[in-house]
């Protein structure tokens, strides 16, 4: 993930730097709030300091929030309750006061992208995104209209890509509450979903077992 750290303070910095780099993220330091807007949309989350040479931590969010719903993790040796609350208040999605543990840094950072992880999400197949909250699907830039029941098969096989989903099991996933369905409704489905989506290949057919969705 690319974080971009912005800490004027040049030790805890340099300790932010390697834990996050250690922790296999991509880093990018300033110390200053105006650099802080300026590469924000660069970044995949902000660890950013309130205290700052030119304008504090604040009033970097208060302009990020104008244009970006990046995660921010505000770093402060500041530990009023109205500092946090406003930190949270004005867009902030978490707050960690000055002296603190890398460890809890690095834990706080992976709570709030899971937290705030999209529902949406990109399938095995590149160009293949399912939204399970807005119940969309889209394929090369394209929205692709489904049924209701279309939807659920997708979302179905989207959850295990390359996992071999036999027709009853799919049944029971996708239509829990039974009614007048069959492995030919099954069949009839992936048929149409296959046409709708334009790329007959993506759900694959394994004989003699059922069917599965194409893995990268």
């Amino acid at each position: 993930m690319k974080i971009l750290i912005v800490e004027d303070d040049p030790g805890i910095a340099e300790v932010l730097h390697y834990a996050l780099r250690a922790d296999g993220h991509s880093v990018t330091l300033t110390g200053k709030g105006a650099e802080a807007v300026a590469h924000a949309a660069e970044a995949e989350c902000i660890v950013l300091d309130v205290g700052l040479p030119d304008f504090d931590g604040f009033e970097v969010c208060r302009r990020i929030r104008k244009t970006s719903d990046i995660p921010i993790l505000f770093l402060t040796s500041r530990s009023d309750e109205i500092d946090r609350v406003v930190g949270l208040e004005i867009g902030g999605d978490d707050y960690l006061t000055k002296p603190f543990s890398t460890r809890e840094l690095l834990a706080r950072i992976k709570a709030i992208m899971r937290r705030l992880s999209p529902v949406s999400a990109p399938l095995a197949s590149p160009g293949l995104t399912l939204d399970l909250e807005k119940h969309t699907v889209t394929h090369l830039g394209r929205a692709v209209d489904l049924s209701r029941l279309e939807f659920e098969l997708l979302a179905v096989l989207h959850k295990h890509p390359g996992r071999v989903f036999t027709r009853n099991q799919i049944l029971d996933h996708a239509w829990p509450d039974g009614g007048c369905v069959t492995d030919r409704t099954v069949d009839a489905h992936i048929k149409s979903l296959r046409k709708k989506l334009g790329d007959p290949d993506l759900i694959e057919t394994v004989r003699g077992v059922g069917y599965r969705l194409r893995e990268a």
